[in-house]
């Protein structure tokens, strides 16, 4: 009998993270800002419990800090933790692209294409939040048509710590453009069967976001911690 309601209250806990998780990745929930168990509940139409839930899975990932007795607040964002994450996100995609140049999936290769255009498009009208989910698609797609998803997943929960700063380097299509333009060289190296040339393609990629975090840093220091 209480199968089906443990059932329901995870999957409520899953929807409440992974909201809460876009919101804080968007900046839409600033760091800084302080979370209400009892306002997300009401908001969500759920009881507390499930909140809670939600809330550990984000201090597992570093992105909520639960303080005892003074609530939960949105961590600030840690040039440490991104770079730590730029690390192991260069070291596995690296070695996915390695991989890829060896054996891609050809319907996952197409569907690269389709993903790049609407990149390229979600880019030309200033859409940020659509080109960043282009973005994380063109990545998956990567990883699944080098046969190794759980790439993907590995670097999943840390990449949010980067996705943070991208929302403030990627003020407009000038700074969209050449994104798209170095997931071509990583996909050219790719179809080459490069596998030197497809590293260094995904290496360059990746290091974009360090080339503007002075800039950032200097403009929101409120944003970022000590």
């Amino acid at each position: 009998m209480n199968t089906p309601f443990s059932m329901n209250q995870g999957s409520a806990a899953q929807r409440i993270e992974s909201e809460l998780r876009r919101l804080i990745v968007a900046l839409e929930l600033p760091p800084g800002s302080r979370l209400s168990e009892s306002d997300i509940a009401e908001r969500h139409g759920v009881s507390r419990q499930p909140v809670r839930e939600a809330l550990i899975g984000l201090a597992r990932t570093r992105l909520v800090e639960i303080q005892p007795q003074r609530g939960t607040v949105v961590v600030k964002i840690s040039v440490r933790k991104m770079m730590e994450a730029r690390f192991v996100r260069e070291a596995i995609e690296t070695a996915v692209v390695r991989r890829a140049c060896s054996s891609f999936d050809r319907q996952s290769r197409e569907r690269i294409d389709d993903l790049l255009e609407m990149q390229d498009n979600a880019a030309r009208r200033d859409d940020h939040a659509a080109f960043q989910r282009y973005d994380e698609l063109f990545h998956i797609a990567l990883a699944e048509g080098a046969g190794c998803p759980l790439a993907w997943e590995a670097i999943q929960d840390i990449k949010a710590h980067m996705d943070r700063v991208c929302q403030l380097t990627l003020p407009g299509p000038e700074a969209m453009l050449p994104l798209i333009d170095q997931h071509r060289a990583i996909v050219a190296a790719i179809d080459a069967c490069n596998e030197d040339a497809a590293a260094e393609a995904m290496r360059r990629h990746l290091t974009e976001i360090l080339r503007a975090l002075p800039r950032v840093e200097a403009e929101y220091p409120e944003l970022f911690s000590s």
